[in-house]
C-alpha cells in the first residue's frame, strides 16, 4: 500500500492511503520527501498536519509558515492606513517573523504550498471547506487541526516552490477569492462583528485609491519604459476592476 496519496480539495477522503499530501501545481518535489514526511508522521501521533520547508525557483528560502492574523494584520495593506501605520506590527510579524528559522516548531499557519497529514485526522476535523472556493482555505484548515493536535514547521526537508504562477495569470479571480476568503476566515475565527464590518469598508474604499494610483503608477512605468514592474501595476488594475464587478456583494456576504 502507498504512503502518500495526493488529492484535490474534496470532502470527505477516501483514498485508502494512511497519509495525505496536498500540493500546489507550482512545485517541485525531491526523491525522498514523501517518505519523509511519512515517517515524520508515524514518529510523532500527536502532530496533526506538517509542512516542510519551501524555496522558491532560485533557492531562497520562503515563508514557509506564518502567525495567526486578524482583520486589522490586513489594514495595513490598503493605501490609506498603510500611510498611518495601521496594523503595521501585526502584518510585520504576520509576513517576515523568524523568516531564516530552521528550527522545526509548532506553528499557527502552515503555507498551503504543500502540507500533509493523517487521513484519519483529515476526516475527523471534517476535510476542507467547500465554501472556500480559494483564498484562507489553508488558515482554516490550519486553525481547525490545531484543536486536534500539532501543526508542525518541519524544514529538514524542503520543496521548491515557484510560486504565484498561476495567480499571476488569473489576477482577477485571485484577488476577488482572497479577499472573501479572508472575510470568511475571520468570521469563522471568531472575529467580532464591529472588526470584521471595518475590515470590509476599509478594503472596499480601498479600490477606488489602489486603482487611481497603480493606473498613474502603470502610465508612468510604461514611459519609462519599465515594461516588467508596468505589467505588475497593470495585473493589480484588473483585479481591481474584477473584484469592483464580481465580488464586491460576495465579500460582502461573507
Amino acid at each position: 500500500m502507498c504512503a502518500f496519496e495526493s488529492t484535490s480539495p474534496i470532502r470527505p477522503c477516501h483514498a485508502p492511503c494512511k497519509h495525505l499530501f496536498f500540493l500546489n501545481n507550482d512545485t517541485r518535489v525531491p526523491p525522498g520527501v514523501l517518505h519523509q514526511l511519512a515517517d515524520f508522521l508515524d514518529a510523532n501521533p500527536d502532530v496533526v498536519i506538517v509542512g516542510p520547508g519551501l524555496r522558491d525557483g532560485r533557492g531562497k528560502l520562503q515563508m514557509s509558515h506564518r502567525r495567526r492574523p486578524s482583520p486589522v494584520t490586513f489594514l495595513h495593506r490598503t493605501y490609506l492606513l498603510h500611510l498611518f501605520g495601521v496594523g503595521r506590527e501585526a502584518y510585520r510579524q504576520y509576513r517576515r517573523g523568524e523568516l531564516a528559522s530552521r528550527t522545526p516548531r509548532d506553528v499557527d499557519i502552515l503555507m498551503g504550498a504543500a502540507v500533509a497529514m493523517p487521513r484519519e485526522a483529515f476526516n475527523a476535523l471534517g476535510g476542507w471547506d467547500e465554501q472556500f472556493t480559494f483564498g484562507g482555505e489553508d488558515m482554516d484548515l490550519c486553525h481547525r487541526a490545531a484543536r486536534l493536535g500539532r501543526v508542525v514547521y518541519w524544514p529538514e526537508v524542503e520543496i521548491t516552490h515557484l510560486g504565484s504562477i498561476s495567480s499571476k495569470q488569473h489576477a482577477g479571480f485571485v484577488s476577488t477569492q482572497s479577499a472573501i476568503g479572508l472575510a470568511k476566515y475571520f468570521r469563522r475565527t471568531g472575529a467580532s462583528r464591529w472588526a470584521l464590518t471595518s475590515y470590509k469598508l476599509a478594503v472596499t474604499l480601498d479600490i477606488p485609491v489602489r486603482l487611481v494610483v497603480r493606473s498613474a503608477q502603470y502610465l508612468w512605468r510604461r514611459l519609462r519604459g519599465r515594461r516588467h514592474k508596468a505589467e505588475k501595476c497593470l495585473r493589480e488594475i484588473r483585479g481591481a476592476v474584477c473584484f469592483l464587478r464580481r465580488g464586491l456583494l460576495a465579500f460582502w456576504r461573507a
